[in-house]
Protein backbone atom coordinates (compact mmCIF):
# COMPACT_ATOMS: atom_id res chain seq x y z
CA UNK A 1 0.00 0.00 0.00
CA UNK A 2 1.25 3.54 -0.87
CA UNK A 3 1.84 5.97 2.37
CA UNK A 4 -0.81 8.62 2.30
CA UNK A 5 0.67 10.84 4.39
CA UNK A 6 3.48 12.11 1.33
CA UNK A 7 1.75 14.54 -0.29
CA UNK A 8 4.83 15.58 -2.78
CA UNK A 9 4.41 13.21 -6.05
CA UNK A 10 6.63 11.71 -8.03
CA UNK A 11 5.62 13.89 -11.08
CA UNK A 12 5.77 17.29 -9.27
CA UNK A 13 9.08 16.16 -7.45
CA UNK A 14 10.73 15.70 -11.01
CA UNK A 15 8.71 18.73 -12.31
CA UNK A 16 10.22 20.57 -9.56
CA UNK A 17 14.15 19.23 -9.95
CA UNK A 18 13.97 20.19 -14.03
CA UNK A 19 12.71 23.59 -13.06
CA UNK A 20 16.22 23.90 -10.59
CA UNK A 21 17.95 22.91 -12.95
CA UNK A 22 16.86 25.10 -16.14
CA UNK A 23 17.33 28.03 -13.56
CA UNK A 24 20.53 27.29 -12.64
CA UNK A 25 21.70 27.00 -16.42
CA UNK A 26 20.12 30.02 -17.50
CA UNK A 27 21.64 31.59 -14.48
CA UNK A 28 25.31 30.49 -15.21
CA UNK A 29 24.90 31.88 -18.66
CA UNK A 30 23.49 35.25 -17.89
CA UNK A 31 26.55 36.78 -17.41
CA UNK A 32 27.95 35.61 -20.48
CA UNK A 33 25.01 36.84 -22.97
CA UNK A 34 24.93 40.57 -20.90
CA UNK A 35 28.75 40.69 -21.42
CA UNK A 36 28.32 39.92 -25.39
CA UNK A 37 25.51 42.36 -25.56
CA UNK A 38 27.57 45.61 -24.84
CA UNK A 39 27.30 47.72 -27.59
CA UNK A 40 30.81 48.71 -29.05
CA UNK A 41 31.71 51.72 -30.02
CA UNK A 42 31.57 52.89 -33.37
CA UNK A 43 33.17 55.84 -34.66
CA UNK A 44 30.38 57.93 -36.84
CA UNK A 45 31.97 58.69 -40.12
CA UNK A 46 30.44 61.31 -42.37
CA UNK A 47 27.69 60.69 -44.68
CA UNK A 48 28.15 61.02 -48.40
CA UNK A 49 26.87 64.24 -49.97
CA UNK A 50 24.88 62.19 -52.47
CA UNK A 51 23.64 59.51 -50.45
CA UNK A 52 24.42 55.89 -51.03
CA UNK A 53 27.65 53.96 -49.32
CA UNK A 54 27.28 51.67 -46.49
CA UNK A 55 26.95 52.39 -43.40
CA UNK A 56 27.73 49.63 -40.29
CA UNK A 57 24.80 49.95 -38.59
CA UNK A 58 23.64 48.58 -35.20
CA UNK A 59 20.99 46.60 -37.13
CA UNK A 60 24.34 45.31 -40.12
CA UNK A 61 25.68 44.55 -36.69
CA UNK A 62 23.07 42.34 -35.19
CA UNK A 63 22.92 40.63 -38.18
CA UNK A 64 26.26 39.58 -38.73
CA UNK A 65 26.59 38.36 -34.88
CA UNK A 66 23.59 35.94 -35.69
CA UNK A 67 25.73 34.92 -38.64
CA UNK A 68 28.58 33.57 -36.16
CA UNK A 69 28.90 29.71 -35.82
Amino acid sequence: MRDQSSTVSRRSLFAGAATVGAVAAAASVLPTVLKNNLPAAVPELPKPERGGGYSLSEHVQQYYKTTRI
